[in-house]
């Protein structure tokens, strides 16, 4: 039941984060955007690339790539993410195709290849199995195919609010077990929510492995993937990953150290490609 129970958990946490953030149609059809320079950046041309977002939760970064000229197609195992990114791409006039799978069985058994594959924040986490997703990334990118990977960096979590090492292990092996939280709301405008947004209550639990970064970097060039960036990042992109984060102003919607703090990798991205 652990994976039910983990699909459960992001359904109730998913109703929350949409529930933060307005009429998210209208932020679209207005010309706002979700995503960040890194991830786009990485990705480099969109424009009559067939796209496959990995992991897509409710759709909004995938919209934002399909109005750059992509041909996107978004996977989750979220009913409650996938009825709202079906309903957010006919409100918003931006059309993209949303499956409701379970990434890496789907990965494994679909005929459609692409060129390019994305996943970002909070992807590898919520998967055991490091092997067969690297596996199934290359299987769905056609020869010459391309992988973009932006992600928190795994050292957070062991990181407090202090910036000390008083957190999880680094290289816990063991799985962890919580419910997915209201990062939203904890974030505030960084990701969309109002300034003191109240935090849904979720009470099902969630199961998430922790992978280090050489672990996910390996599992990649191991599935015959070639690496083309690796990049870290001294900020975080929406989510203030670590209580002790602060907004510098810059309006950028990037959480940063507080000045003066020596700082620690936040994020890294990665673009593989497929030979």
């Amino acid at each position: 039941m652990r994976a039910a129970d983990t699909r459960r958990s992001w359904d109730v946490a998913t109703a929350h984060h949409n529930a933060h953030k307005g009429d998210q149609a209208a932020l679209l059809r207005g010309g706002g955007d979700t995503l960040f320079d890194e991830e786009l950046g990485l990705l480099g041309e969109l424009a009559g690339r067939r796209l496959v977002h990995l992991q897509c939760n409710s759709g909004q970064d995938s919209l934002c790539l399909a109005r750059r000229g992509a041909e996107v197609t978004g996977v989750d195992f979220s009913p409650v993410a996938i009825d709202f990114a079906r309903g957010l791409s006919e409100a918003s006039g931006i059309p993209a195709r949303f499956e409701l799978a379970e990434v890496v069985g789907w990965m494994a058994a679909t005929d459609a290849r692409f060129d390019l594959a994305f996943a970002s924040y909070g992807v590898t986490g919520w998967l055991e199995d490091l092997g067969a997703w690297a596996r199934g990334v290359a299987r769905i990118l056609r020869p010459g195919g391309r992988f973009v990977y932006v992600e928190f960096h795994p050292l957070v979590w062991s990181v407090d609010a202090e910036f000390r090492i008083s957190r999880d292990d680094y290289f816990a092996r063991e799985p962890f077990v919580e419910p997915v939280g209201d990062y939203v709301a904890a974030s505030g405008p960084g990701l969309g929510a109002p300034e003191g947004a109240t935090p849904g209550v979720n009470e099902v639990p969630a199961v998430s492995w922790q992978h280090t970064l050489g672990a996910i970097v390996s599992a990649l060039a191991g599935a015959g993937l070639v690496l083309e960036v690796l990049r870290e990042y001294p900020y975080s992109n929406g989510c203030r990953v670590i209580p002790g984060l602060v907004d510098d102003g810059a309006g950028d919607r990037r959480w940063r150290h507080p000045p003066g703090q020596p700082q620690v990798p936040l994020m890294f991205g990665v673009s593989f490609v497929r030979p």
